[in-house]
């Protein structure tokens, strides 16, 4: 917890329990849906598609008891990319802080390959921290289900099946790994769901929009920088440059006679007007940057943290 340190609180009690808790599962099982619900309001994108969140994202739920810091991570997938690689990077190192791992499984389905590397990977790189494994999507699940092959994935400390959707099961999950943190101290304001500044959550807000509008090969193609945020009194003005890779791509963004991006600003605008509970002036612009997620210099400048080190 050293990275916290700076930030500590003597806000708690001798009771009062507080934690890192990793959440990994492979790409699509419902990981942001789950940090979403349980904070009750958005923080990270949540899309049908996967390998949609690319960086660490941390949810922080407070209740009276106890602090929990939820880091949501990047689906745990084979890299093809620099971009990959940095993804994968991230979730290794997430695993690497947690005071406990918070394994997705998809219950509607038998576990995959990706499953079976996750393990793997859990032995290796904490092979001692406790994990429960959260048996999602139990709303597709008939009646008298078999999880033998899920729970035999690896050693576990619990595992309960919940919605991540419908909100069933969360209120256990949160009393077990509350019972699984160290005692420890309160380390942001009960207030505070997240450390992401408004930057980041308005380029998410775009990209999240983007994805959601346009065709599939887009989603791992497009990057969102925002170049100016400035609030007044009443109006927030926001510039954000949106690249992607090939021409191709970015006529699909423009959309005919500029009709899908007159769409993903109206749309990014409502949602960011909700947020900021203000008026949003939103001006975006498409670019071309060829094989983007293969050039690490340009991935630093639109921010992107990537290591100067080797990856386990």
């Amino acid at each position: 917890m050293s990275e916290l340190d700076s930030i500590f609180s003597d806000d708690w009690g001798e009771d009062h329990r507080s934690g890192l808790v990793a959440v990994v599962g492979r790409p699509n099982v419902g990981k942001s849906t789950l940090i979403n619900a349980i904070l009750e309001q958005k923080i990270a994108i949540v899309t049908a598609k996967p390998q949609t969140t690319r960086q660490r994202q941390l949810g922080i739920y407070t209740s009276d008891q106890a602090q929990i810091l939820f880091i949501d991570t990047p689906g745990i997938h084979k890299p093809k990319t620099v971009l990959g690689n940095f993804m994968v990077g991230v979730a290794h190192d997430a695993l690497k802080d947690a005071d406990v791992v918070l394994w997705i499984l998809d219950a509607s389905a038998p576990p995959a390959a990706e499953d079976r590397n996750i393990a793997a990977l859990l032995t290796r790189i904490v092979p001692r921290t406790p994990r429960v494994l959260a048996l999602n999507k139990i709303d597709l699940v008939n009646d008298n289900p078999d999880f033998a092959e899920h729970f035999s994935l690896c050693e576990h400390q619990s595992a309960l099946p919940i919605s991540a959707k419908e909100e069933r099961g969360l209120s256990d999950l949160i009393e077990c790994l509350i019972a699984l943190l160290p005692r420890g101290p309160r380390y942001y304001p009960a207030d505070q769901a997240s450390e992401a500044n408004l930057r980041f959550i308005a380029a998410e807000i775009i990209r999240e929009r983007i994805i959601e509008l346009t065709s599939d090969e887009l989603p791992h193609a497009v990057a969102v920088e925002i170049t100016r945020f400035r609030e007044k009194r009443h109006i927030t003005h926001i510039e954000a440059s949106i690249f992607v890779e090939r021409g191709s791509q970015k006529g699909i963004i423009i959309g005919k006679r500029g009709g899908m991006i007159k769409r993903i600003g109206i749309e990014s605008r409502a949602e960011l007007e909700a947020l900021l509970e203000a008026q949003v002036n939103l001006e975006t612009r498409v670019k071309v940057q060829k094989n983007w997620r293969s050039n690490a210099e340009f991935m630093r400048r639109i921010g992107y943290r990537l290591p100067k080190r080797g990856r386990d």
